[in-house]
């Protein structure tokens, strides 16, 4: 996941409404979790990433999106890696009263790169 660079890529599933408020701060952080979320969850790799877009995400809000992003490395060791099933079910737990700090740490913008849905366009 380390590219070299001091950047790791992550994947983040979402539906429309989280992210439309990405879009809204041009692509470059996450929004606050609303009350009953204490919790921002950045997964570890692509392919569960589709599985919660496709399989969650479409189903509750009509519409499921994969998002990728880099983020510093180094601030990562903060998080400790959940496996919340199998081998490849890998997330980051992040309290939501961090998640502004998350933010400034990561590099460039966030980025679709699989929709679902009526549509469902990949790529």
């Amino acid at each position: 996941m380390s590219d070299g660079k001091g950047t790791t890529v992550l994947w983040r599933p979402t539906g429309p409404r989280e992210l439309e408020l990405v879009r809204a701060s041009g692509w470059r952080k996450w929004p606050p979790r609303l009350p009953d979320q204490p919790i921002f969850y950045p997964v570890l790799n692509e392919e569960y990433a589709i599985k919660i877009a496709r399989d969650w995400n479409v189903p509750a809000s009509g519409a499921g999106y994969v998002t990728r992003f880099q983020f510093e490395t180094d601030f990562l060791s903060r998080y400790p890696v959940r496996q919340v099933g199998g081998d490849t079910i890998l997330e980051l737990w992040v309290p939501a009263e961090e998640l502004d700090e998350f933010n400034n740490h990561i590099v460039g913008q966030i980025e679709v790169i699989h929709e679902f849905g009526s549509t469902d366009r990949v790529g």
